[in-house]
């Protein structure tokens, strides 16, 4: 359950400790003449006034008097911590709450007034207020507000306190958002297993990231190294700030089923936005601004990754009510007489050395359920259920459609029977059309136990 309980001060925290965290000798910090503490990393803040020293980030001893008015120019250098997580870590360690027991203390940004200090307990579900923030401390991640005496200021993109000027969601000071494209989509997969699906890419140069979802699954962020940023192999990393891209991604998660991850940007590589699944997905909305010039690129690279949708895309057909029953098949009654353009027989598929060639030679392999077959022109397409992946080089769906290339597919396929199936990937030039091929006389078997035990034993046999 949260809670919200607001103390006065720094409770068993000496003056002098704040002093040493955050004072001239952090990471990006100064001093200044009325001994306030300077800040860790605030990206360039003003909170002194003209007569006393600027305590901004990089800034020397004897600020000119407009450093009371305008935005210090210089940035906190990569891997600096944070102003507001600084904060909040100095209550690590020290009783609160009037109890002995301690807590290590991250920024919690979804309590209402954001120039209080409040900070959620990391591996618990409630936070707590600490009272004011120290002057100079955004006001949330990615915004030119700034808390003064418990109030929040805005800033103008110009770098003057009060000035109406704003940056627009393209990063241009006094734009009109004409310069980029707003991406924002619901990856609503259902996912044929449990595990780490791929959401979106995003690029670099991606501005005003949000991605958000209410479930027991856990977003998990890749970096353009293939390093997680968090909540990656398997382990749920704590909510927090994280450096990634060479922005602040802010990563929450309260109540045990809803997270959200924000970032201001611009990203200056891409990153891999996943969900680690462990139950039915019910969406996972994300968006984020694009220049126009990288918005091509983009889709050309998911594309090529396989996070596009495939064309056309399966949907989950309702059950009908039982006040409209389907109405019966009719079966005509057979005629006598060969069947006209009869297909020929297919050719022995069966052995060891058939099975390892597809498995080896295929981008998937998988088991599924056929519950759909039609046939067009000189192809054959099969709409499958996907129950259990074996190998993958890009992402499948709960339902796809498999093309076999020709009238009379080898191996056929039975409608409602269950097979192990060996695909290849097949895109078209102009990369809009996304299929899964099955060869003539390619790898197709019905599913038993004894397949799947040789199906795991040729994964083994594969040349590396």
């Amino acid at each position: 359950m949260l809670s919200r309980v607001r103390v006065s001060g720094l409770h068993g925290v000496p003056g002098a400790a704040v002093l040493a965290l955050a004072g001239e000798g952090s990471p990006c910090a100064a001093g200044n003449a009325s001994g306030f503490p300077g800040k860790s990393c605030a990206g360039g803040t003003p909170t002194s006034t003209a007569s006393a020293s600027c305590p901004f980030s990089g800034q020397p001893r004897g600020c000119p008097s407009l450093c009371s008015t305008d935005l210090c120019p210089q940035e906190c250098p990569p891997g600096a911590m944070p102003f507001r997580d600084l904060q909040c870590a100095l209550y690590n360690g020290h009783p609160v709450l009037g109890t002995q027991k301690t807590y290590q203390w991250v920024p919690f940004y979804g309590a209402p007034n954001q120039c209080d200090l409040n900070c959620l307990a990391e591996g618990h579900d409630f936070y707590h207020s600490f009272g004011r923030v120290l002057d100079g401390t955004p006001c949330s991640p990615g915004t030119q507000g700034l808390c003064v005496a418990g109030r929040c200021l805005r800033a103008g993109c110009d770098g003057l306190l009060g000035s109406d000027a704003r940056e627009d969601r393209c990063g241009r000071c006094g734009g009109a958002n004409d310069s980029c494209l707003f991406v924002q989509r619901v990856f609503r997969d259902a996912g044929a297993f449990a595990g780490y699906w791929n959401v979106t890419l995003i690029p670099e140069g991606a501005r005003h990231i949000r991605a958000a979802h209410r479930s027991r699954n856990h977003l998990a962020l890749m970096g353009g190294d293939g390093r997680y940023v968090f909540n990656g192999n398997w382990a749920v990393s704590p909510p927090g700030t994280y450096e990634a891209a060479g922005t602040h991604v802010v990563y929450t998660r309260v109540t045990g089923s809803e997270e959200t991850l924000r970032a201001a940007g611009p990203t200056s590589e891409d990153l891999l936005l996943q969900v680690l699944l462990q139950e039915p997905n019910p969406g996972v909305e994300f968006e984020f601004w694009l220049p126009r010039e990288r918005y091509g690129p983009f889709q050309a690279q998911a594309q090529a990754q396989g996070w596009s949708l495939r064309q056309p895309q399966p949907r989950e057909v309702d059950p009908q009510s039982p006040e409209s029953p389907a109405a019966p098949t009719v079966i005509p009654p057979r005629t006598p007489g060969p069947t006209p353009d009869p297909c020929p027989p297919c050719p022995d598929t069966r052995g060891r050395a058939h099975r390892l060639l597809h498995y080896c030679g295929s981008d998937f392999v998988f088991r599924a359920r056929v519950l759909g077959r039609v046939r067009q022109a000189q192809e054959t397409r099969y709409e499958v259920r996907v129950q259990l992946i074996y190998k993958n080089r890009s992402p499948l769906r709960a339902l796809e459609y498999v093309w076999a290339p020709s009238r009379c597919p080898c191996p056929p396929l039975a409608l409602h029977r269950d097979y192990l199936l060996a695909a290849r990937r097949l895109i078209s030039p102009d990369g809009t059309q996304d299929w899964l091929l099955l060869p003539h006389a390619g790898y197709a078997r019905p599913w038993s136990p004894a397949e799947d035990s040789r199906v795991r034993l040729a994964a083994r046999r594969c040349p590396l």
